[in-house]
């Protein structure tokens, strides 16, 4: 008997199931249909279930499966889009879709990988809600400059609000941080780092969860600051950045902001790119991948910030 994909397309909900032998239906996405789907499949045992990424739609049923021990892949919805593009797959439901994710998974020879923990969900969460008050906090501050009389005390009071709810929300992440003992030691690796301090390192380990499990290429790919070429024939194109994670390039930047100022080795690295020409978009985005690939090595040997892992990076 050959190996079996399974492919769930996941809505709000509903969940379609697809599996490689042909058969095809649907369940709610709620709990008890979990436990259901969980039964069904542990008596297929797929070789990998495959869902796609919908926005934390997936979650719940995502750990569900892992829990009881079957290989699972999240994937990049994109991907699978183009994917089915590319193999003239053009029609979009949510049946065909759970189809066009076991052809996926099937061509593409995907491996299973680690489900995001409780602990590390409940951290995005905090992050992505403090990340989103200060977006408010800085648009009414804006707004406040340029307000008419008659409004800036409502603004001011939103204001206030808004700079209580960010107090709140460190306060829950310090609480979120030291219930976690691994999730701690980590954080404090990456604090060690001059130029990165804890919020920065708390949006590094949410954002990369991988770090320390990849190698300096993958990782790059991974957070999206790794160079791509852009030839063909005679042509020679600029090698530029694509795709990868937003939130962990965000705060990539940042720390080599910080860094290329406040940390001696990494701003001697930056002046020597400088140095030789190279502009200071490209020198900047260099030292982003340098950090990355030293922090993960800081991850993966549990060693603290060193100037001698420049060198070695």
């Amino acid at each position: 008997m050959s190996e079996q994909y399974v492919g769930i397309d996941v809505s709000k909900d509903r969940l379609d199931i697809a599996i490689s032998d042909g058969r095809e239906f649907h369940l709610g996405n709620d709990e008890p249909a979990h436990r259901q789907l969980c039964e069904l499949l542990a008596a297929q045992a797929p070789r990998l279930i495959v869902m796609e990424a919908s926005g934390g739609l997936e979650r719940t049923a995502a750990a569900e499966l892992a829990a009881s021990g079957l290989a699972i892949r999240v994937v990049n919805a994109r991907q699978v889009r183009d994917f089915a593009k590319a193999s003239g797959r053009l029609a979009k439901t949510d049946r065909l879709d759970a189809k066009v994710l076991v052809a996926f998974a099937q061509a593409m020879k995907l491996e299973p990988r680690e489900v995001v923990s409780e602990e590390l969900q409940e951290l995005q969460a905090l992050i992505m809600r403090r990340r989103q008050l200060i977006e408010m906090l800085v648009m009414e501050k804006n707004r406040l400059r340029l307000a008419r009389r008659e409004i800036k005390q409502g603004l001011k009071k939103h204001i206030e609000w808004l700079e209580q709810q960010v107090r709140e929300a460190d306060q829950d992440l310090g609480i979120a941080l030291r219930k976690n003992g691994v999730w701690q030691e980590k954080v404090e690796l990456l604090a060690s780092v001059p130029g990165i301090a804890q919020l920065t390192a708390l949006k590094l380990l949410a954002s990369l969860p991988e770090l320390g499990t990849l190698n300096r290429r993958q990782i790059s790919a991974l957070a999206g600051v790794a160079p791509f070429n852009r030839d063909s024939g005679r042509w020679s194109g600029k090698r530029c950045i694509y795709g990868g994670r937003a939130l962990a390039r965000a705060a990539l930047y940042m720390a080599a902001l910080v860094g290329v100022r406040h940390n001696a080795v990494l701003k001697a690295f930056y002046q020597r790119l400088r140095a030789a020409g190279k502009p200071a978009k490209v020198a900047l985005v260099a030292c982003m991948r340098k950090l990355l690939t030293i922090i993960n090595s800081m991850i993966r040997h549990r060693q603290p910030w060193s100037p001698k892992l420049l060198e070695m990076a």
